[in-house]
């Protein structure tokens, strides 16, 4: 493992200028600022759209009795005001505990950097669900014009996986939610991604791994019989001549990393790889893969 992937491990620190900016007026001790609660206004970039109750109250309790442990991280704006950049849990405790202030590092960051800091934060946490982290990585791509690469190096994902969660947002939205509610592992959401170009499909089998509970192996074998049924003309096909294991596997890798139906016609090392697609969106998404690997 590398040192840029490393960065996770590190923790904030490591994406954050190391200058405190705590204006005058504000009570200091080393780096940690005592600011109130009431001058601290909520993260713009805030990628988690949820937070439990109960774990909220039980925050809450906890600073109550012991305060907060780590400091939250803002950076100032107008008006000697703040703006969060990480620790919305720990503020918004703060609040219910009835605290008046809250340990803050007050750091000059960009709009950039405040996104970074906010996924990196949700991320160490495992506090987003998939579609959250897909919406985070795209959020990065199209505002602040991050390649997958760049951004995998940001976060310690790998750019396969990164391509891959932000595929989930191209699912129906009955799919995402499903994914969002825990019903659906992000390990479903990719699988399901094969079927982008048959709706039909993909709502039939997503609702099937759902109500039977299917494992991910599972619905990628359900997938897998969607892409490729089998004839009667193709199953004396095979009678005939089987398809070698290896290569039905690559055929189903590809299936599942381009999202359309592949066929692998092989005879002794030598053969052709066909794709089919089913709309332009199909043979864009194609292009696009091949030609950006």
């Amino acid at each position: 493992m590398n040192d840029k992937r490393k960065a996770l491990g590190r923790g904030l620190d490591s994406l954050l200028p190391g200058k405190s900016s705590a204006p005058a007026g504000v009570a200091t001790t080393a780096a940690t600022n005592e600011i109130p609660v009431d001058l601290i206004h909520p993260n713009p970039f805030q990628t988690r759209r949820s937070i439990k109750e109960d774990a909220l109250k039980e925050l809450a309790e906890s600073i109550k009795a012991t305060g907060v442990v780590q400091p939250v991280v803002v950076r100032p704006i107008a008006n000697g005001r703040f703006q969060l950049v990480a620790g919305e849990r720990r503020w918004l405790a703060s609040k219910s505990a009835g605290k008046a202030t809250i340990p803050a590092v007050v750091r000059e960051v960009s709009d950039a950097q405040a996104l970074e800091i906010t996924i990196i934060e949700n991320l160490q946490r495992e506090d987003l669900n998939p579609v959250e982290q897909a919406r985070a990585f795209e959020r990065l791509s199209r505002e602040f014009s991050l390649t997958q690469e760049q951004i995998a190096t940001r976060t310690g994902k790998d750019r396969a996986s990164i391509a891959n969660f932000i595929r989930l947002l191209k699912l129906p939205k009955a799919v995402q939610e499903h994914l969002e509610n825990g019903e659906l592992s992000f390990g479903h959401g990719k699988v399901l991604c094969a079927l982008a170009g048959f709706p039909d499909l993909l709502a039939k089998a997503s609702q099937d791994a759902v109500t039977k509970n299917l494992s991910v192996r599972q619905t990628e074998e359900l997938v897998a019989q969607y892409l490729n049924p089998e004839g009667g003309d193709r199953k004396k096909e095979k009678a005939v001549r089987p398809l070698d294991p290896n290569v039905r596997d690559a055929a189903r890798s590809l299936e599942r990393s381009l999202g359309v139906k592949v066929d692998i016609q092989d005879r002794k090392g030598k053969g052709k790889i066909i794709l089919k697609y089913a709309s332009l969106e199909d043979f864009d998404r194609i292009v696009e893969s091949l030609t950006t690997r």
